[in-house]
């Protein structure tokens, strides 16, 4: 069996794989738990090239919280004196010590000086080694491990480092991960569209609506509990129809960030939209392009994505006037299901936004994972698996963009799909966004308290698929049943992460939203509820103790539960101890919108997103126009202050089998700590510094 991805060294032989491990070294990482989706194949031949990078230990990042804590937590008296870049950066460099620790121990190896590469901001070193070499290095045996896919990718069970040094490592890869087969935008859409809307793709475009549905501004209150249109959204959360400005212009500095990938909006859908329930929004109103990486937008009718067009229709009823920055990223090909299509998710978004995250290491990620194989996490540029227009041919962009105050993210997955490195490292970088003053909102995901149920266990995890599966990025939360890391310290909440309501038959907008709970064929294909749980690798952050206590202490699950990190353990459904999601939630359920031409509803976390981010940006604007600044990391100040929201107390979130957990007065694990209440968010946030 050959990887296509690896090299062939013929001048390098190592004869040390093998031997004993001595008692100067200590088990770094390990896999504890195998999956029924990977088998262990072929012996990596000795002469193989693998592309090593040691992730070395950055400087002050266990102090990340408390500086994060100490600019978003309103009472503190520096609350909202935002970091600088630079600042950062200086921060959170590795120290020259780690650097030259873990270069001797390389060097006294056998590895020349020479062959290792040190990152511009320090954060990595890098080289390529045989597999005999690298398995002498870490006493370790790399096999060739095959997906029921037909996905490979070498890997170890586990490998060594001298004692002295582990201090001074995060992670090494090649390591113990391995990779999940696919990568998926949210949960899949959930739309139903109107039986009568004919063919989409024929010109001239025709606009079909359900008998029921009134598009005169009488009849969209009327009909709320059936279709969720602008009107709607503002008459829920009290939001009044037009920002008001002193000069009568938005700001130029407080656009709305939103992140799309592999899916595209239309024009003709957003004037569809704009026509019909927001005339006063000019039919040609269109997100400011931020193409990362040869992303591109729009596309024709015919070729529009439901979950593009969806976070427009929300937002800019909301805020416009205000601006939509779009942070399309990736190709054609790797985005939308090349052959080179990566299972990872964020990292060149994240690349082109902070130039140091392309080269920086944490968790021992450095940098894009750069297997250069078909089943690497990342895609590589310059695009060379791709052809034509489909592939983009620059080099990868770093640090082009500056981020937007709000970014409003529909994506994402479950913990087991990605590493725990992975999605740590991505998890820093988050912290230090927020200390910048960046407000990031993620969708729980649309499968209660399991994963998709188009996967071959049924969206569950565990030994026999019955264990809650939590949704990343719920707090970037890792693979957890597969990697023990006891030397990297779970703590990243640093998103505020939004579930889904709805409007229930008979009621209208001023009676108070449940949990979504909509059972598969009523009305989508699959059964949709609000994603949410406890993470299983990080823990419960300060901010949220006092919530979770009050949860547990007043609405105890009735489920088992386990505390110790090892997924499942004595029947234990869900991690005790974990970090709690959502954190807030709004409306995900019969959305109102046009896509290729015709009338739908739609349904997921991914509208509850954009109308959340959507309204912080219009109090961004506020607090700038009073001379404040943005209110960046929202978190603390929302747990704090849970009365300027509007707390949901009836629904539930199932999955795995079971009713999931049940929304209950105060915070809970289905829909946060509410919806929210526009005048008081804005009169709290409007009263700080």
């Amino acid at each position: 069996m050959f990887f296509p991805s690896l090299v062939v060294l013929l001048s390098l032989s190592v004869t040390a794989q093998g031997a004993a491990v001595p008692n100067t070294h200590v088990v770094h990482e390990t896999r504890e738990i195998s999956t029924s989706r990977w088998l262990k194949r072929d012996r990596l031949s000795s002469n193989v090239v693998l592309p090593m990078r040691i992730g070395l230990k950055q400087q002050n990042l266990d102090r990340g919280h408390d500086y994060l804590m100490d600019v978003s937590h309103p009472e503190s008296e520096n609350y909202a004196k935002h970091w600088t870049p630079e600042e950062i950066i200086d921060m959170f460099a590795p120290a020259q010590a780690t650097i030259d620790t873990v270069k001797e121990w390389l060097t006294d190896f056998g590895i020349d000086a020479r062959r290792i590469t040190n990152s511009g901001n320090k954060g990595w070193l890098a080289f390529d080694a045989t597999a005999s070499e690298a398995e002498a290095l870490l006493h370790a045996k790399y096999h060739y491990y095959e997906h029921a896919e037909g996905h490979l990718t070498p890997a170890c069970e586990s490998y060594h480092v001298p004692r002295d040094i582990q201090e001074h490592i995060d992670y090494i890869t090649p390591g113990v991960k391995l990779l999940a087969p696919r990568k998926r935008g949210h949960d899949k859409r959930r739309v139903a569209i109107s039986s009568s809307q004919g063919d989409a793709t024929t010109a001239p475009l025709r606009v079909f609506y359900p008998p029921d549905f009134n598009v005169t501004a009488a009849g969209e209150l009327a009909t709320c509990d059936k279709f969720i249109t602008p009107a709607c959204i503002r008459a829920l959360y009290d939001i009044p129809e037009t920002p008001e400005y002193p000069n009568g212009n938005p700001r130029s500095d407080n656009s709305l960030g939103i992140f799309e990938e592999g899916d595209f909006y239309a024009q003709a859908d957003l004037d569809f939209h704009f026509s019909n329930f927001t005339p006063r929004i000019p039919t040609g109103t269109h997100p400011i392009l931020a193409s990362i990486d040869g992303g591109n937008s729009p596309v024709p009718v015919s070729e529009a994505g439901g979950e593009s067009d969806l976070d427009f229709e929300i937002a800019y009823p909301i805020i416009y006037p205000q601006k939509i920055t779009l942070y399309q990223t990736d190709d054609w090909w790797y985005a939308s299901g090349g052959r080179g299509k990566p299972e990872g998710f964020f990292n060149t978004f994240l690349d082109a936004l902070d130039g140091s995250y392309c080269t920086y290491s944490a968790f021992g990620e450095t940098g894009n994972d750069r297997y250069h194989s078909l089943a690497s996490l990342d895609p590589k540029y310059p695009d060379t698996l791709g052809s034509g227009e489909d592939a983009y041919k620059g080099q990868l962009q770093c640090g082009v963009y500056k981020p937007t105050n709000v970014i409003s993210v529909s994506y994402g997955g479950q913990e087991a799909d990605l590493p725990a490195y992975y999605q740590q490292r991505q998890c820093n970088e988050f912290m230090k966004l927020g200390l910048q003053g960046v407000s990031i909102f993620y969708s729980s995901g649309d499968s209660g308290v399991g994963g998709p149920m188009d996967e071959s266990e049924g969206g569950c995890i565990g030994a026999n698929y019955t264990v809650f599966s939590p949704a990343w990025p719920n707090r970037q939360a890792g693979i957890h049943s597969n990697i023990t890391q006891a030397n990297h310290p779970p703590s990243c909440p640093y998103l505020t992460n939004v579930g889904a309501t709805k409007v229930y038959p008979g009621q209208t907008a001023k009676d108070n939203e449940s949990a979504v709970v909509d059972p598969a064929g009523h009305p989508y294909v699959e059964a949709f509820a609000s994603g949410g749980g406890f993470s299983n690798l990080y823990p419960i952050p300060d901010y949220q103790k006092d919530a979770v206590a009050y949860f547990y202490k007043n609405h105890n699950p009735k489920y088992p539960y386990y505390t110790t990190g090892v997924v499942g353990q004595d029947g234990g459904l869900y991690n005790r101890s974990g970090r709690g999601y959502p954190d807030v939630a709004a409306n995900g359920d019969n959305i109102a919108g046009f896509c290729r031409g015709s009338f739908f509803t739609n349904g997921g976390t991914s509208a509850s997103t954009p109308i959340f981010a959507s309204i912080v940006n219009r109090i961004n604007e506020q607090r700038l126009n009073a001379g404040k600044t943005v209110i960046g990391f929202i978190n603390p100040a929302l747990y704090a202050n849970p009365s300027m929201l509007n707390d949901i107390t009836n629904g539930t979130n199932p999955g795995c089998g079971t009713e999931g957990f049940q929304a209950v007065p105060g915070w809970d694990p289905v829909t946060g700590l509410g919806t929210p209440n526009y005048p008081k968010l804005v009169s709290y946030f409007m009263s700080l510094p």
